[in-house]
């Protein structure tokens, strides 16, 4: 049996395991940092196939690092397991989990053979706080040479057009009064928070093709008769670089600041999580990846025929700037649904996401069982300054 046979033997001979651990991470689902089940359910799959696990890394109680292997050629496969609100795992979290625990329990098989030690890094709140930042400031990628993960999407694709993104609440304070009897005592903060949204509304207009804002109001007063002393928005910016966010954030803030001035209130603006960056895929990571998914029966057509990248955010983003990385999209049937949906979610845990599971953890291995047999390439990631 050849190793690569080895990995996808190993893979296979986990499918159960696999799939019932997918299946328990969507049952269960947990916001970021509080992922406590389904971080454990990972852990616990690694350790008791041999994996050292050092649990509650970096100080997040969620965070695990599990290890096989003492080779020069370092590779870290994420996973995600954090959910949304309201709509559970509409992301499909629950696939990268499995699939980046399959993907290193297969290279594990043929760790020594290869020089390579695997790593499988438990990284919480991808959606929003950024788990991965805090390991990247904690120096968990410190000795990392590629960094590896798919995502569960509509369409198979090599690479999303990842934006740089900030998370933030918007609080404005006024002053309460009767809304019928003295509204000119007081000073209305869900005015200034409508005052801020048209302002951006009409900001649009001088958008950038990638900049772009969107956001909820979480507060806006506590009966129709009383003016609001107090109103919250949540939102997020995004733009091609983190450069131009930062000046796309400059004139988001100023309609913000237009509403507290407009309306008498004060403004507050508390930034949230950490900033995402945009994201520079490894093109001969890449290129290995694309053929090991094409192997399992992928198609990368839209890619060659040019179609327009998907744009999305992630702190995988942040990874690839420290460390080589790839970040794919994985398609699974969706019946027209699109991530963040509820439609989403309920085909993550579908007969064709089971098995994108497994292709996705063969995909993900095979990859690196090409860049072990690629000199120029291995020595280039293993020797980067």
């Amino acid at each position: 049996m050849t190793l690569q046979e080895r990995v996808v033997d190993t893979i296979e001979k986990a499918r159960g395991e696999l799939v019932s651990l997918s299946h328990f991470i969507h049952a269960h689902p947990e916001l970021g940092y509080l992922e406590f089940e389904s971080s454990e359910a990972v852990a616990s799959a690694a350790e008791a196939r041999g994996f050292h696990v050092e649990r509650g890394i970096a100080e997040l109680p969620t965070a695990f690092r599990a290890t096989t292997g003492t080779g020069d050629f370092h590779v870290v496969y994420c996973a995600e397991y954090d959910a949304l609100p309201d709509v559970g795992h509409a992301c499909g979290h629950n696939i990268i989990a499995a699939s980046s625990l399959g993907a290193a329990l297969g290279l594990g098989a043929v760790a020594d053979e290869l020089g390579l030690t695997v790593t499988l890094l438990g990284t919480p709140s991808e959606e929003g706080g950024g788990g991965k930042i805090d390991l990247i400031n904690a120096g968990y990628f410190d000795d990392a040479h590629a960094a590896l993960m798919i995502h569960p999407f509509p369409s198979e694709r090599l690479e999303a057009t990842c934006l740089a993104v900030d998370h933030f609440d918007v609080i404005f304070t006024g002053k309460e009064a009767h809304a019928s009897a003295a509204p000119w005592e007081g000073a209305n903060a869900l005015d200034a928070l409508t005052i801020a949204q048209v302002a951006l509304g009409l900001l649009r207009q001088q958008f950038r093709p990638d900049d772009q804002i969107h956001g909820i109001v979480t507060e806006g007063g506590s009966a129709a008769n009383i003016i609001a002393s107090r109103a919250v928005g949540r939102f997020m910016a995004r733009s091609s670089t983190a450069t131009r966010l930062g000046e796309l954030r400059e004139r988001v803030n100023a309609c913000f600041e237009a509403g507290a001035l407009a309306s008498g209130t004060t403004l507050v603006i508390e930034e949230l999580g950490h900033p995402f960056s945009h994201m520079v895929s490894d093109p001969e990571i890449l290129a290995h990846y694309r053929r090991a998914a094409e192997a399992v029966g992928r198609s990368f057509r839209l890619d060659d025929e040019g179609a327009p990248r998907p744009t999305i955010s992630t702190d995988m983003a942040n990874v690839s700037l420290v460390v080589p990385s790839i970040h794919p999209l994985l398609m699974i049937p969706t019946n027209g649904a699109v991530n963040h949906q509820p439609g989403f979610s309920a085909a993550c845990v579908t007969t064709a996401a089971d098995q994108a599971v497994i292709d996705g953890a063969v995909a993900l291995a095979s990859t690196v069982v090409g860049i072990a047999g690629d000199k120029s390439l291995r020595e280039r990631l293993v020797t980067r300054s």
